[in-house]
């Protein structure tokens, strides 16, 4: 019998070979983030879709996406089989259903311009693979991420995603090694995304949700820190914001009013940095002229 102590060093043992198994993984993992901008900015969403500990992984990060990046709740979702109730209790028959992750997708209207991630440790859920299927046929992009080579889900997908990350401390428990490089490719995914489509300055949370006194307090200092002004001179850009971050650090950042920082970051989807370099390039060919 071991002792505890015993029993935590070979779980952090095994999980030390987690990163570097995502590792092997990034120019897969770029290549899936590149697709995913690409159809962000042309309007399309990103869903995730599981079955199980996969599931809530992918209910998981879609659920920060909002409070976090400040965009909308419908851009990153999360579809679990089972349904909501699945996301607290157990509903793992519900993934034997191939149809259901379908019928989901398509409630939803998923589209071409749509991303389809379809997350699942074995590789061969039934619930995934039947809406990856349906995704192709939508003509989404799909991307699979398993901890499987070789296995249906890619044969499906566009791209995998396959960290490899060994055999589990409890045979076959997935929620562990698996379930971590899940939720490692899944963070870069969404993050790398959001930070290729301009939702973060730096490494600032620029447009964090402000929902309650914490957040309102991170967000003044991160527009502090990011500017370099008083705290009086940013609390007064974001009341002529009408506290929208973004456009107060545009403002502080290059001199525009509210109106005209608003309006660069339109003409940029939102992105801030190029809403400030082009304000800042404007304003150094009108001083040079």
């Amino acid at each position: 019998m071991k002792t505890t102590r015993e029993i935590l060093s070979i779980i952090n043992r095994e999980d030390a070979l987690v990163a570097p198994a995502v590792r092997r993984e990034l120019p897969r993992i770029a290549r899936a983030v590149d697709e995913i901008v690409a159809r962000l900015k042309n309007g399309g969403r990103l869903f995730y879709v599981g079955a199980g500990t996969s599931g809530r992984l992918g209910v998981l990060d879609a659920s920060e996406c909002p409070p976090t990046f400040g965009v909308p709740r419908t851009l990153v979702q999360g579809i679990i089989a089972g349904g909501r109730r699945a996301v607290t209790e157990s509903a793992e028959g519900a993934e034997d259903d191939a149809s259901d992750g379908a019928r989901e997708l398509r409630m939803r209207g998923l589209a071409r311009r749509d991303v389809v991630v379809g997350v699942a440790a074995s590789g061969a859920t039934p619930y995934v693979l039947g809406s990856l299927k349906f995704a192709r046929k939508r003509g989404a992009f799909t991307i699979a991420v398993t901890t499987n080579r070789g296995t249906p889900i890619s044969r499906i997908a566009h791209l995998t995603i396959a960290p490899l990350t060994g055999p589990e401390v409890i045979a076959g428990s997935t929620r562990m090694k698996s379930g971590t490089a899940q939720k490692m490719v899944l963070n870069m995914l969404s993050t790398a995304a959001m930070v290729r489509l301009g939702y973060v300055y730096d490494n600032w949370m620029i447009n964090v949700a402000k929902t309650n006194q914490k957040l309102r307090q991170r967000a003044l200092r991160n527009l502090v820190e990011a500017t370099g002004a008083d705290m009086s001179a940013v609390g007064h850009a974001l009341r002529q914001a009408g506290d929208d971050s973004r456009v107060a650090l545009v403002m502080l950042k290059t001199g525009l009013d509210a109106r005209a920082a608003r309006a660069g970051l339109a003409a940029y989807h939102g992105n801030i940095r190029k809403a400030i370099a082009s304000a800042s390039g404007l304003a150094r060919s009108a001083a040079q002229n």
